[in-house]
């Protein structure tokens, strides 16, 4: 879209936001509302990753393979069979594209005439030792956030140069399910888009170089791995990358695992082995805006960058990498930016869902983590065979694991495998950020026959066997 609204009378701004997604949005909107003129600086498709290519899209096309799932999952019920399968591959992207377009204007487009102080500027921006330029030409403004987001990373395998591959972006692009696809990488996006085409219908192969999600715990990522196998995934973890190449219209990747060698073999290959900072060509550390080792901004807990009046906020910045941690990140910037640095980022209490199914969603520390700072740790697991809602369900698929200290009994952190156990991952958020002990969630009263309940279990195994609890008790 072309520039919209103009700015004060003398050229300057107040603050100006370089990127136009959910980061940009969230603290040029924070801004005015604090009275600020600001320019909000936009290159490429407005509403950044989320909107565009990574969670609407991604996830009406997962909810719609669950619904293949659902169908054919029906005759875990005695006296019940049902069948599903794509009839019009086509048709569904072609919807989840008007999803796309539907939000990306009512969120985004349709948002910025409704704040005064915006100014909207499609140009492409680079930041020099005087300050900010657009397309060559220079930008006054008092303060600066930069909101550039990421891109999909491209692993360093030898030949991966010369193979035509899909992203998490173009992977949802396709007009024609793909036959058989080989995932690379076994983070969020691999195990959600290798399942959903798995269901929709292609023959699906994952290979990764740690486990599968290697930031959940240990009991979490091999159950999903036995999970996805069961569906017709196959999944080959620990592995080494020797060589990718393509022959005769396929895909061919060589790996090492276990000191054998291994040739993976598919239509299509799909590369979701993380995202890189959009940093590149932007002059920022010769303008003195220091980046990581991984190519990201550097910043302090206030926002801030290594250069006075700077900030940056969400993917760019490497650092909490989900849309809803970008937006609470850029709104602090923004706050700081104009306010005086009051604002500390905080996650300690963050929650972070992957939308498998069953799905995956935590907050805190984990197991591992909470022992690397010192707590003498206790665990509970709770199988989801003893949950009654999974029972009633019968769908026992996943557990549920508490984290908690020893000595003080406080929560740590805790982790869901369950389906739709994203939906219960907030009640934990809030019994952390609010301090609450093991045994205060135990005995806090829960409804009956829902997921959220196996919290409450959870919590009253760290002391019982809830196996031989009655229904509702305690």
């Amino acid at each position: 879209m072309s520039d919209c609204c103009a700015p004060r009378s003398n050229g300057a701004y107040d603050l100006a936001v370089v990127g136009a997604g959910s980061a940009g949005f969230s603290a040029a909107i924070t801004a005015a509302e604090q009275g600020a003129n600001v320019a909000l600086i936009g290159h490429g498709t407005i509403g950044g990753t989320c909107v565009n290519v990574g969670c609407v899209p991604s996830k009406t096309m997962i909810r719609a393979a669950e619904a293949l799932y659902g169908a054919r999952a029906a005759r875990r019920f005695p006296g019940l069979a049902g069948e599903a399968q794509v009839t019009d591959w086509t048709r569904l992207v072609a919807a989840k594209d008007d999803l796309v377009g539907t939000l990306r204007q009512k969120k985004y487009i349709d948002l910025l005439p409704e704040y005064n102080g915006v100014a909207y500027l499609e140009r492409r921006a680079r930041m020099t030792r005087e300050g900010l330029e657009l397309d060559g030409e220079p930008l006054p403004a008092g303060k600066i956030i930069l909101a550039t987001g990421a891109s999909p990373a491209v692993p360093d395998i030898p030949g991966i140069e010369h193979v035509a591959y899909l992203t998490s972006t173009t992977a949802l692009e396709l007009r024609e399910l793909p036959r058989s696809i080989l995932v690379i990488g076994g983070g969020y996006i691999g195990c959600e888009l290798a399942q959903m085409f798995a269901r929709a219908g292609s023959r699906v192969s994952l290979a990764t170089r740690s486990r599968l999600l290697p930031e959940a715990e240990p009991e979490i990522s091999e159950a999903l791995t036995r999970y996805l196998g069961e569906e017709g995934i196959t999944v080959q973890a620990g592995l080494s990358y020797r060589r990718i190449d393509r022959s005769e219209g396929r895909i061919r990747l060589l790996l090492e695992a276990d000191d054998q060698e291994e040739t993976i073999e598919a239509e299509q290959v799909l590369i979701t082995t993380g995202r890189t900072p959009n940093t590149a060509g932007m002059g920022l550390q010769q303008a003195g805006v220091e980046l990581t080792h991984t190519g990201a901004v550097m910043v302090d807990e206030r926002m801030r960058t290594t250069r006075a009046g700077v900030y940056a906020a969400g993917d760019v910045t490497g650092r909490d990498q989900f849309v809803y941690m970008a937006a609470y990140g850029a709104k602090l910037a923004a706050l700081n930016a104009l306010n005086g640095d009051s604002l500390a980022y905080d996650n300690e209490a963050m929650p972070w869902v992957v939308f498998t199914d069953p799905q995956v969603a935590g907050v805190g520390l984990s197991e591992a983590a909470a022992r690397s700072r010192g707590f003498d740790v206790k665990i509970s697991v709770a199988p989801l065979d003893q949950v009654p809602r999974a029972l009633a369900a019968r769908d026992t698929r996943g557990l549920i694991k508490l984290v908690a200290d020893r000595e003080t009994d406080l929560l740590l952190g805790g982790q869901i495998l369950a389906p739709e156990g994203a939906d219960s991952i907030q009640t934990l958020a809030l019994a952390l950020k609010h301090g609450m002990t093991a045994t205060a969630l135990g005995e806090t009263i829960f409804p009956y026959l829902t997921t959220v309940e196996g919290l409450k279990l959870a919590a009253q195994g760290f002391d019982k066997d809830v196996a031989k609890l009655s229904c509702c008790a305690g």
